[in-house]
């Protein structure tokens, strides 16, 4: 499919016909990724970035022990409380 490159204030743009955009899964407000790859222009859906502090929030020590269960503790590792 063609498409028309058009002078946008000091920069260009390209329309994104309607087929491509749901085909890439992208609508009104999408972020997008933009590289030159030698003389091709490529868009990609931009993806998603996680905060580590997003996927952390909630865990704390007590929640991490009962993701990992190893068992009773065994020799040098047993701790008298």
């Amino acid at each position: 499919m063609r498409a028309r490159v058009a002078k946008w204030g000091n920069s260009l743009g390209v329309r994104i016909p309607r087929e491509i955009a749901d085909r890439a899964g992208m609508s009104e407000g999408s972020e997008i990724e933009i590289e030159a790859k030698g003389e091709r222009v490529v868009i990609a859906p931009a993806r998603k970035r996680y905060k580590l502090d997003d996927l952390l929030k909630g865990m704390t020590p007590e929640a991490m022990h009962e993701a990992f269960d190893w068992g009773p503790d065994r020799g040098r590792e047993a701790i008298d409380e």
